[in-house]
């Protein structure tokens, strides 16, 4: 099975969004928002750090799948006639 990866590489001389100025400032804040969030909820988070596992497995679930075109990319039936 041949896959058509075409539309999602970046040009060569494109910068991803993360390396740029912006990218790098968005992180720091993210980073240090994150501390502060965790270190204010700790306790919550330390009570119910199991049910956060739980929620993230679907949500990886949903958001990941957008990656690979979603399960009616593995049936296409073109190929198949090959």
């Amino acid at each position: 099975m041949q896959h058509d990866h075409e539309h999602y590489h970046r040009p060569e001389n494109e910068v991803s969004f993360w390396k740029t100025p912006g990218g790098i400032t968005l992180i720091v804040f993210l980073v240090i928002g994150g501390y502060f969030l965790i270190r204010e909820h700790a306790a919550h988070i330390g009570d119910n750090w199991i049910w956060l596992i739980v929620l993230l497995c679907p949500a990886m679930h949903l958001f990941m799948h957008g990656g690979h075109g979603g399960h009616d990319g593995h049936n296409n039936k073109d190929e198949e006639d090959k």
